[in-house]
């Protein structure tokens, strides 16, 4: 088995739990970043450290997005509004330059719960499509089989806890062994990993994540952080991306 030439960054915005929904943002997103290993190292990376190093002088801050939006933390030099406006600028730019291909899932917990699914786990049910449509993508790109058998792609998670871990590590491995739509083996090995280890793809997952919720919740409210990620999601030859780069349940 060969490693893929591709790596997955996942991260989530919202609360996947249905015992309390939150009446402001009742939602609960999946983002998923499709990336070239050679773009990463070569292109990714460097672009991302750059800006890091220009706004606060090394590249140990760890880019989160609330903290961003709350000018919480290492982020409290970006108050000062003209400063907080020239990096969310650079950011966009970052993001924008960014290639790589985005696949997300967004649960309405409110629609969840009167379906009668509260039931339902909302992650697994976003990694379910996720993983999914990533594997159809991988396939059109020869990323999945050669002939010696399957290609591996390693799925980059950021770990919450051992408990939660756990269950995402149950619920990865049953989805990848054929509980899915197409009943088939999806070669896939998920990685957790802490967000302290400063992984540059998993901060673009955390970035991508909210936005796409609030353009689902808030659609005509201004977002400038969607209008760089909506031509980055999986769509067909049409360009239409509901049901390929997006799922929107229920």
């Amino acid at each position: 088995m060969r490693f893929s030439d591709y790596i997955v960054f996942v991260d989530e915005s919202g609360d996947h739990g249905m015992d309390s929904i939150d009446d402001g943002y009742p939602l609960f997103v999946l983002s998923c970043c499709l990336i070239s290993k050679r773009e990463y190292m070569g292109t990714v990376v460097p672009a991302m450290q750059q800006l890091k190093f220009s706004t606060f002088g090394h590249d140990a801050v760890i880019l989160h997005e609330r903290e961003i939006r709350k000018d919480l933390g290492p982020f409290s030099v970006l108050r000062e509004p003209n400063r907080k406006q020239a990096f969310i600028q650079a950011l966009t730019d970052v993001l924008d330059r960014t290639p790589m291909t985005v696949f997300s899932a967004v649960i309405d917990k409110r629609q969840l719960a009167e379906h009668r699914r509260r039931g339902e786990n909302p992650y697994e049910l976003s990694l379910r499509f996720c993983l999914e449509r990533i594997f159809y993508s991988l396939r059109r790109l020869g990323q999945t089989s050669d002939t010696d058998g399957p290609v591996l792609t390693h799925v980059l998670c950021e770990s919450r806890g051992r408990n939660e871990d756990a269950d995402l590590e149950l619920a990865f491995r049953r989805i990848c062994g054929g509980d899915n739509i197409g009943n088939i083996h999806l070669p896939f090995e998920p990685v957790l990993t802490d967000k302290k280890n400063n992984s540059i793809g998993l901060q673009l997952a955390d970035l991508v994540a909210r936005p796409i919720g609030l353009k689902q919740l808030r659609p005509h409210q201004p977002n400038r952080a969607w209008d760089v990620i909506e031509p980055k999601l999986d769509h067909d030859a049409a360009g239409r991306y509901l049901g390929y780069g997006l799922k929107c349940f229920p």
